[in-house]
């Protein structure tokens, strides 16, 4: 397969870069073309400003929102690598969601509602937190974490096959336990086809 990784987080020392290097080794391992959006490394600019909404509109796609939609649509499938934040994605990554996704690309809309238009595969999302799994189950919080980008936003751009992890209580983690988490992500690139 192809694989696109959008990572989001702004510190290459970050556990989140290690699951990076790890998943895409693991890609690699299995075979697959990968392919990196490292958004902070690229700097990518968040804001989806009114004069682009403005030319979307009018059906014509401005030259930086293509060159992000040529990179979704090469793959097969998509990973996404994040630290949750305020119970969502880092901005950046709410901003390239949407840039990229836009009406005839990623959807449409018709008399039957709106109809997902990516054909991707599979796509798998990646997610640390701070907190504890405790914390988010006591206060039936755990489904906010992954349901924004699962659901609201890769299901209903039609991908069938979305798939997350969530990995908690990140900065308190033993090297142990970090060290079983990136193993966990290389065998989840390996097999990631299957």
């Amino acid at each position: 397969m192809r694989v696109l990784i959008v990572y989001a987080h702004p510190n290459p020392s970050s556990f989140n870069h290690a699951m990076l290097d790890y998943c895409r080794n693991g890609l690699l391992a299995g075979g697959h073309e990968v392919r990196v959006k490292d958004l902070y490394a690229e700097d990518f600019d968040p804001v989806l400003r009114a004069s682009d909404l403005a030319v979307l509109q009018t059906g014509t796609i401005p030259e930086k929102i293509a060159r992000e939609q040529q990179d979704l649509l090469w793959a097969d499938g998509l990973v996404f690598i994040y630290p949750l934040w305020w119970f969502d994605r880092p901005a950046i990554l709410k901003g390239w969601f949407d840039h990229v996704l836009t009406n005839g690309t990623a959807f449409e809309y018709s008399q039957e509602g709106v109809k997902g238009l990516l054909k991707h595969q599979r796509a798998l999302v990646l997610i640390t937190a701070g907190g504890t799994e405790d914390y988010f189950r006591q206060t039936d919080a755990e489904h906010l974490i992954y349901r924004p980008v699962t659901d609201g936003t890769l299901a209903f751009c039609g991908i069938k096959d979305v798939r997350h992890s969530i990995y908690y209580n990140v900065p308190a983690l033993s090297a142990e336990a970090r060290t079983d988490i990136l193993e966990d992500i290389a065998k989840m690139g390996r097999e990631f086809a299957c």
